[in-house]
């Protein structure tokens, strides 16, 4: 007989597991969800970005927005800034800003930023978005809706809290079982499913479906059933970061509305913005500098924003990483989410992302039974392995464009050996022509071609125009578009708050409805 999916158990917590066991407990009330975590795993809670993904995951499970702002020390985060990326030099950053541009799908907007021949920045022109991060405004203002929008946004915030956060959600709200113990090993079923995992002092848990959320040991999918990890080091170098949390000179100090990335000699430094500090990090390729240097970055990067005695004050936590991910994701009744399925540098913010994207399909797509559950298994894998690629090949485009030849770093991100076969035919197919949807055909893209143009475009990258015009190439519709977005710019600069006030004015009425 068929085996109905009525019991899951998620082993392991931190965001990835108290997202998954926020998502499927909130759209699958009848199943029975158990949460089993170890005592003295503790998150980094360095700060995290996401992605505008995040308000749906959140109004999903059933969390105000004033609430999560509150509660997760969080700010409104609008896309990324690249300082030095291009060629280092003093005036060098551009923005990938989490905005379509409008029209983009009706005319080439890149045809009609070349024509104008301004030396303004591709995002300047076709988007109002890296102007107001710029100005360091809020994406919305404060009679606007929780979750809702002017400008798209994501959020920094303290994965600690925001952990804790979905943790008393999921267990007061969600009817979700937590278990505070130890995994001490697996118990397999005779078919090779997982039966149960057996603890230190709740004995054997069952369950149905087993969901891997054990972070880089992955004790269910790495090590009980040996799933392959594929190293991509060889394609993304970094594998070490140096971590502190920065305070700031003044309690109003202003909030970053960007996650601000400033490459370095084998590396780069992360600077996130939260309302009470600053989280920022050096993360670098342990083949190309080792760790004294990279402290020494670390500190100089912070003393130019703070102070030397604050800078030496600072007490940096080495993490070290893997870049890669599982040859697959879901094998038999177990399936890997957050870390346990792979991590890569931090860099554009994936690693919630894929976790939202995970938990969504998971949830979206629950197997009913045993036999369900290997036809959705397969999908998931091949949808899950296009994504990872996807992921690992914009990681890569924002070297690869670099006109940096100052380090060696610099010069072994550029050679062809390092670069995915898919990623090089791309870069040969944008020389004459502009990314489009025509080249990313999955829906939910991990990244949308409008990212490509971004990076692309803000680093230099020369796409031939054609020597005739086609339909796409509206250059009165275009020039429409882009002069109407200087318009509605205009009206964004003099009508948002700033970011520090949307979220202290958010905060305080999330104060007053607690009294």
């Amino acid at each position: 007989m068929d085996k109905a999916i009525k019991k899951i158990v998620i082993v392991g917590g931190g965001s990835a597991g108290w997202i998954t066991a926020g998502v499927i407990g909130a759209q699958h009330p009848g199943i029975d969800v158990t949460l089993i975590e170890s005592p003295e795993v503790n998150s980094i809670g360095v700060g995290e970005g996401t992605w505008p993904s995040m308000r749906n995951t959140l109004s999903k499970i059933g969390i105000s927005e004033i609430e999560f702002l509150s509660q997760c020390c969080a700010s409104f985060k609008q896309g990324s800034k690249f300082v030095g990326w291009c060629n280092g030099q003093k005036d060098d950053f551009y923005y990938h800003p989490f905005m379509t541009p409008d029209g983009y799908t009706q005319v080439n907007l890149h045809a009609a930023w070349k024509a104008r021949n301004d030396n303004k920045a591709f995002a300047d022109t076709v988007n109002v978005q890296s102007q107001v991060c710029q100005a360091g405004l809020a994406p919305k203002q404060m009679s606007t809706p929780q979750y809702a929008a002017v400008t798209n946004y994501g959020y920094h915030l303290d994965a600690t809290k925001f952990a804790a956060l979905l943790q008393q959600h999921c267990t007061t709200k969600l009817k979700v079982k937590h278990i505070l113990d130890h995994v001490e090993r697996v118990i397999p079923a005779d078919n090779n499913d997982i039966k149960a995992i057996h603890s230190k002092h709740n004995g054997d848990i069952e369950g149905d479906l087993f969901i891997d959320c054990t972070g880089t040991s992955s004790l269910l999918l790495g090590k009980h059933y040996g799933v392959k990890f594929i190293d991509k080091k060889h394609i993304l170098f970094n594998d070490c970061a140096l971590a502190v949390q920065v305070p700031y000179p003044q309690p109003n100090s202003p909030i970053a509305s960007a996650t601000i990335s400033t490459a370095q000699s084998a590396g780069w430094i992360w600077d996130i913005g939260l309302p009470t500090r600053r989280g920022i990090g050096h993360t670098y390729s342990s083949a190309h500098m080792d760790d004294d240097n990279a402290e020494k970055l670390l500190r100089d990067h912070i003393a130019k924003t703070t102070s030397k005695e604050i800078s030496k004050q600072l007490v940096p936590r080495k993490l070290t990483f893997r870049p890669g991910h599982r040859e697959i994701f879901w094998h038999k009744n177990c399936v890997a989410v957050g870390m346990s399925a792979g991590f890569l540098e931090p860099l554009e913010a994936s690693a919630l992302a894929l976790i939202e994207l995970a938990t969504t399909m998971i949830s979206e797509q629950l197997p009913v039974t045993r036999a369900h559950m290997d036809i959705v298994a397969k999908r998931y894998n091949e949808r899950f392995q296009y994504r990872w690629n996807r992921v690992i090949e914009f990681l890569k485009l924002h070297y690869v464009l670099s006109a940096r030849d100052d380090s060696q770093y610099w010069r072994d991100n550029k050679l062809a050996a390092s670069i995915p076969g898919h990623l090089q035919e791309l870069l040969q197919l944008w020389q004459h022509q502009a990314p489009s949807r025509y080249d990313f055909i999955q829906n939910e893209e991990v990244f949308p071609s409008a990212s490509y143009q971004y990076v692309l475009y803000g680093m230099h990258f020369n796409t031939q125009t054609r020597n005739y015009n086609s339909a796409i190439d509206n250059t009165e519709m275009a020039d429409k578009i882009l002069d109407d977005g200087q318009v509605k710019l205009q009206k964004y600069l003099a009508g948002l708050p700033t970011n520090r006030e949307l979220v202290d004015y958010l905060c305080q009425q999330y104060t007053l409805k607690q009294a």
